[in-house]
């Protein structure tokens, strides 16, 4: 097993672990979170979330939280307050909680002075928050489209909010305009888009860089929509839009490296042998590499590092991974699907663990090609 385990939930509880999400306490020790999804889990009423500490740098870990009503979430430190920023449910209510004592304990949303962002249905991950310009952004998807559908539903769109506002209230928020599904882009193979970074152009441009959903092509795209500099206004040109992206059909997370001037992503890349193996398969599907590449246009991507890795592309995966940088190293979570003497998890992407990982000076790794 690689990394050090933070949680299992063995495949026969119908309980699987997702969204995982990570942060580092002022006080530098580590929290990790997720929440549970399957057939046992009560996702679309109220799911759980749990939420552990490491005091010994992610060697171990401890459950020091249960949250009932949490999905989706990021855990997130802002002027030294603890935040927990998801939904209520699948498809629930925006929402967020806030902890004085380190996680073990987390504020009720109510009503719109405490903690109810938006009411409604939303679809978010645990996607970075970026302050820029004065202000907090932070991507997040509506899931009110026309048609009930996965991917058809979700519209893409950007919160921001001052960063001497109280992000409790609902009214320290402003939302862009919400950019609908259409099915006619990508030659008519457009399944949908989520799970949007908030990231800052090389030209200093607000961008929401999301996930994309094409499922006739294993050359994965991301899409890269604007923002503008009040947070009103998200657009979106068809022509240029779309922009190769390696492993650009499952989450993945792109954060700005000051020190290197190079953006930095972990991503379900697909291998070259890989995708001559799994010719005519979605390539949403294919979640058993774990790459770290870098950038420094947000265009030309350049492979660093497979992290993780497992022959087996039907019940083994490492995915969703949270990351951050660590000094000298990043640190990361990732949702994975692995053996564990019970028969191992469900499928590639019903994960049976939480796991850990250090990637050690990841700036000194060699840059290879995709």
């Amino acid at each position: 097993m690689p990394g050090n385990i933070v949680a299992h939930s063995p495949a026969s509880s119908g309980l699987y672990i997702g969204s995982p999400s990570l942060c580092i306490l002022p006080n530098g020790d580590y929290l990790a979170s997720h929440d549970l999804f399957g057939p046992q889990s009560n996702e679309f009423v109220k799911p759980n979330s749990r939420i552990y500490r490491s005091t010994d740098k992610g060697k171990t870990w401890t459950q020091i939280a249960e949250i009932n009503g949490q999905f989706w979430s990021k855990l997130y430190v802002h002027r030294n307050g603890l935040y927990f920023f998801g939904t209520d449910k699948h498809h629930g209510n925006t929402i967020i909680r806030q902890s004085t004592d380190n996680g073990v304990t987390w504020t009720n949303p109510t009503d719109g002075e405490n903690g109810l962002l938006l009411a409604g249905e939303y679809h978010c991950a645990p996607v970075p928050f970026l302050e820029h310009n004065g202000r907090l952004w932070r991507a997040m998807e509506d899931a009110m489209g026309p048609i009930k559908q996965w991917g058809k539903r979700y519209g893409a769109f950007m919160l921001s909010m001052p960063l001497d506002a109280d992000p409790m209230k609902a009214a320290s928020w402003t939302s862009s305009n919400v950019l609908r599904h259409d099915s006619t882009y990508l030659n008519n193979g457009f399944g949908g888009w989520i799970e949007g970074n908030a990231v800052l152009s090389p030209e200093g441009e607000m961008l929401d860089i999301l996930r994309v959903d094409h499922k006739k092509s294993l050359d994965e795209k991301a899409a890269f929509v604007r923002i503008s500099p009040d947070g009103k206004t998200a657009a979106f040109d068809v022509n240029t839009g779309f922009v190769p992206f390696p492993g650009g059909s499952k989450k993945f997370t792109i954060r700005y490296d000051p020190k290197s001037k190079l953006y930095w992503t972990l991503t379900n890349y697909i291998p070259q042998e890989f995708k001559q193996a799994n010719a005519g398969k979605n390539p949403a599907s294919l979640r058993n590499t774990q790459a770290l590449c870098s950038s420094s246009d947000l265009k030309i991507w350049n492979l660093r590092q497979v992290v993780l890795q497992h022959p087996d592309v039907v019940k083994h995966g490492f995915q969703y991974v949270d990351w951050l940088f660590d000094g000298n190293d990043i640190i990361l979570l990732s949702r994975t699907a692995y053996d564990d003497g019970l028969g191992g998890a469900h499928n590639n992407h019903d994960a049976n663990f939480l796991t850990f990982h250090r990637i050690k000076k990841f700036r000194k790794k060699p840059v290879g090609g995709l």
